[in-house]
């Protein structure tokens, strides 16, 4: 089903820019989150105060400058507006604001709006532009940290197989129960397997957690099309980070954003195309 209603549409990409704005704050916050609860975490463990800190979350403090600390206003916080009417700098110091932050907004408002053109007004849509939220969040973040939180990860997992249970989406229960069952065993396999056979990881628990909420929300049929993609599209973009010399220290190359983007294939075009699209 296509839904064309331009109002809807309209309102829902609106939607979809404001959730960005707030994904740019978790892609930002819940990594240094993440660092604090576990410094917090090793002093408890060795006896030692917890480290002392003003509060810190995904709404304590205001949304600030890096550079010279000014607080951003409302109306400087507009999804895409804002950076346009600023020219991509801080209004008050001039500093540089990476345009990755009107990408992100745009990407999900177009998530959401093609959510809402799929399934309409419908509790689908919701469902899917979580996953999409879920999903855009994971991939910055693993690009940028080489971290997948638990935080969103099993969430995604979780509400997979709810929705699967709920008949929110197409996948029938037992699909997604064995999608997520085989997505998690799989890479944990082959992580078990580089491990012995070279003594080092090759990934980290977060894939298998990722992989395992793909399969929940596609079904278990989905899984060798998500996983081909991914690995190829990795591939290619390892081997051009290396030519061009952009690898990070210790040249690693995350896969979760590359597992994110054959999700997000699989969400557009069915795991039957990716199949397709790489010549199998």
């Amino acid at each position: 089903m296509v839904v064309t209603d331009p109002i809807g549409l309209l309102l829902a990409a609106i939607l979809g820019l404001l959730v960005g704005s707030f994904l740019n704050v978790v892609i930002h916050r819940l990594p240094k989150m993440m660092e604090r609860r576990w410094a917090q975490e090793c002093a408890e463990l060795s006896g030692h105060p917890p480290p002392e800190g003003k509060p810190f979350n995904l709404v304590t403090p205001r949304s600030h400058c890096p550079a010279c600390q000014t607080p951003i206003h409302w109306y400087q916080n507009v999804p895409v507006l804002s950076w346009l009417a600023l020219r991509g700098r801080c209004g008050q110091c001039g500093a540089g604001i990476s345009a990755r932050y009107p990408l992100v907004e745009l990407v999900t408002g177009g998530l959401f709006a093609y959510s809402f053109a799929r399934h309409g007004l419908s509790v689908s849509t919701l469902a899917w532009c979580l996953f999409a939220a879920a999903l855009v969040s994971l991939a910055f973040i693993d690009w940028d940290t080489t971290l997948l939180p638990d935080d969103i990860t099993l969430p995604l997992l979780w509400g997979g197989l709810i929705a699967a249970a709920l008949q929110w989406t197409s996948v029938p229960l037992v699909d997604a129960l064995w999608g997520a069952v085989a997505g998690y065993l799989s890479l944990w396999s082959i992580y078990w397997l580089f491990k012995l056979a070279t003594g080092k990881e090759g990934m980290g628990y977060g894939d298998f957690k990722l992989l395992a909420a793909l399969g929940a929300w596609f079904g278990w049929q989905a899984l060798v099309p998500i996983i081909l993609m991914a690995s190829v599209i990795g591939a290619i973009v390892g081997i051009a980070l290396k030519v061009f010399s952009r690898l990070r220290e210790g040249g690693y190359v995350p896969f979760g954003p590359f597992l994110a983007g054959a999700g997000f294939a699989a969400l557009f075009f069915g795991p039957q195309a990716i199949l397709g699209a790489i010549g199998l």
